[in-house]
C-alpha cells in the first residue's frame, strides 16, 4: 500500500476531495473493455493547476504512482492503476477559459468534454471537430491522441492541439507550444505530450484549434454486395479528391445489430456512411459525384439528405454502434480492438480479418473510419468462458500482426495502454527504447501511469 504515506499530506491540500471510499475506487478501477477491475488506492479531485502540481509534488516525495483520469472511456486500460497509487480525476477542472473567435482557438481545462465545448461555441459559428464517438474529456482525448469519424477532413487531436499546460513528475509546470499556427522554435513538446497517455505529465490546460461551422452539410448511406466493393469505392473517392467530412464503414453483422437496436431497416450487407461539408451547391455536387462512384462499384442507390434531423439520426446510430453490437449478444462482454493500414491495403486487411473471425468461435462485427485506413473489431465473448476470451485475444493478436505486415500500426486510435504494449517493439524497434529513455528523463522514478506505453525501466 503506497497511498497511506502520502494521504495525510494530500488530505491537507484537498480535504474531502481526496476519496478512499470503495465506490469511488471501484468506479476508477474499471474500463470500457475486457480488462479486469483494478482499483486505485485513492482518488483525488483537483480544481486547479496549482492543486495538481501540489498533488504531484507530494506523490513524488512519497514515490506514489499517479494516474490521470478523464471520462473513463478508454478501450485499452489506460487509466487502470496496475501499480496502485492515486488516480487524479479531472472532472472538476471543467471550465472553458477563453474563446478567441478572431483567432479561431480556445483554451480549456482538461475536464471539459467535447460536447460541452461545442455547446459553449454555438453562438460563435465555430466548432471543435474531433469526434471519437464517446463524449470524452478533451484532456483524455489529447493524452490518447484521439481521432474519430471526422478525422478524414479535420485531422486528429495531434492536428488540433496548439499548446498545453503540463505538470511534470516532479511537480514542475510547463507550457508547450503557443497560439501561433506554426513555429520553428525548438523541440515540439506539444506533439510529444499528445498521445503520451499520461506517462510524461498531467495536462492541466489545452489550447485547441477551432473550425468554422460549414454553410451546408449532407449525409447519406449506401450498401454494397461485398466488403471489397465498399472499400474500393472509398479508395476511388479519396483518389478523386472529394472533400469528405466523414466516411464510415460497417459490415453486415453491424448492420444487423443496427436494425435490432435502432429499429431501422438496413440491408444486411456492408454499408458506407458518408458526410460532406461546404456550400449548398458544393455538397450537392459532391453527393452526386459520390453516387457515381458507388454505382461503379456495384453499390445501391446513394440515399442522402441535408435535413439536420436525418443527419443526426444517422450519426447517432453510428456512434451507438458499440452498444448496438453489445446488445446483439445479451450478457456478452466486448474485446474491442483497432488497427490502421495504408488505404491501398485496407480491403485486404478487412477481408483477412473477417475470414479469421468467421473461422473462430465468437462473433466479431467490423466497422471503422475507412477514409483513414482505420477499422475496429468488436469481439463478443461470454465472460464466464475463458476459451472465448482466449479466442478473442488470438484474433486481436492476428489483427495487430497483420497491420504491421501490411505497413500499418497496431492501433490507429485506441492507443497503447495495457493491451497494445506487447506490439511496440515490433512496430518501433529501437524507437521504443528511445521512448523509454524520454520517459526516464522526464519521470525517473516511473510514477506517471506505470506499466503503460514504454518498456519497463
Amino acid at each position: 500500500m503506497l497511498v497511506p504515506h502520502a494521504a495525510q499530506a494530500l488530505g491537507q491540500v484537498l480535504g474531502e476531495r481526496l476519496s478512499r471510499a470503495k465506490p469511488d475506487l471501484d468506479q476508477h478501477g474499471r474500463s470500457e473493455s475486457h480488462f479486469p477491475t483494478c482499483p486505485p488506492e485513492a482518488v483525488a479531485y483537483p480544481e486547479s493547476a496549482a492543486e495538481v502540481a501540489k498533488i504531484m509534488q507530494i506523490c513524488a516525495e512519497h514515490r506514489c504512482p499517479v494516474i490521470g483520469w478523464g471520462a473513463g472511456t478508454s478501450l485499452e486500460g489506460h487509466g487502470l492503476a496496475v501499480s496502485g497509487g492515486v488516480v487524479v480525476d479531472f472532472s472538476r477542472m471543467n471550465k472553458v477559459l477563453e474563446i478567441r473567435p478572431a483567432d479561431m482557438d480556445v483554451t480549456v481545462q482538461p475536464g471539459v468534454t467535447r460536447e460541452a465545448l461545442n455547446e459553449e461555441l454555438r453562438a460563435t459559428g465555430l466548432f471543435f471537430p474531433v469526434d471519437p464517438g464517446a463524449n470524452a474529456s478533451l484532456g483524455g482525448m489529447a493524452m490518447t491522441r484521439a481521432s474519430g469519424t471526422t478525422t478524414v477532413r479535420y485531422g486528429s487531436m495531434r492536428d488540433n492541439v496548439l499548446g498545453l499546460q503540463v505538470v511534470l513528475a516532479d511537480g514542475r509546470t510547463i507550457r508547450t507550444g503557443s497560439r501561433a499556427r506554426k513555429t520553428a522554435a525548438g523541440y515540439d513538446l506539444t506533439a510529444l505530450m499528445v498521445g503520451s497517455e499520461g506517462t510524461l505529465g498531467l495536462v492541466t490546460e489545452l489550447t485547441l484549434k477551432l473550425h468554422g461551422i460549414p454553410e451546408a452539410t449532407s449525409a447519406g448511406i449506401c450498401a454494397f454486395p461485398r466488403i471489397a466493393d465498399a472499400v474500393n469505392a472509398v479508395i476511388d473517392t479519396i483518389q478523386m479528391g472529394l472533400p469528405m467530412a466523414r466516411i464510415e464503414f460497417v459490415d453486415s453483422a453491424t448492420a444487423r445489430a443496427f436494425n435490432a437496436y435502432a429499429g431501422v431497416a438496413m440491408a444486411e450487407a456492408p454499408h458506407l456512411l458518408v458526410e460532406f461539408h461546404g456550400s449548398p451547391d458544393g455538397v450537392a455536387q459532391d453527393a452526386a459525384r459520390f453516387a457515381e462512384i458507388v454505382a461503379d462499384h456495384g453499390g445501391s442507390t446513394f440515399e442522402w439528405s441535408s435535413r439536420p434531423e436525418e443527419r443526426r439520426a444517422l450519426w447517432a446510430m453510428r456512434h451507438n454502434a458499440y452498444y448496438a453490437v453489445l446488445a446483439s449478444r445479451p450478457g456478452a462482454r466486448a474485446v474491442v480492438t483497432d488497427i490502421c493500414v495504408p488505404i491501398s491495403r485496407l480491403a485486404q486487411a478487412v477481408e483477412e480479418t473477417q475470414a479469421d473471425i468467421a473461422d473462430g468461435p465468437i462473433p466479431g462485427p467490423i466497422l471503422g473510419h475507412v477514409g483513414d485506413g482505420n477499422f475496429h473489431a468488436i469481439l463478443l465473448i461470454d465472460p464466464d468462458q475463458p476459451a472465448e476470451h482466449e479466442a478473442a485475444m488470438t484474433l486481436s493478436h492476428r489483427m495487430a500482426e497483420r497491420a504491421l505486415r501490411l505497413g500499418g500500426t497496431c492501433t490507429g486510435e485506441h492507443g497503447v495502454g495495457l493491451g497494445k504494449r506487447r506490439y511496440m517493439q515490433a512496430e518501433h524497434g529501437q524507437g521504443w527504447t528511445i521512448m523509454g529513455s524520454l520517459k526516464q528523463a522526464l519521470d525517473p522514478m516511473g510514477l506517471l501511469n506505470p506499466g503503460k506505453v514504454v518498456p519497463d525501466a
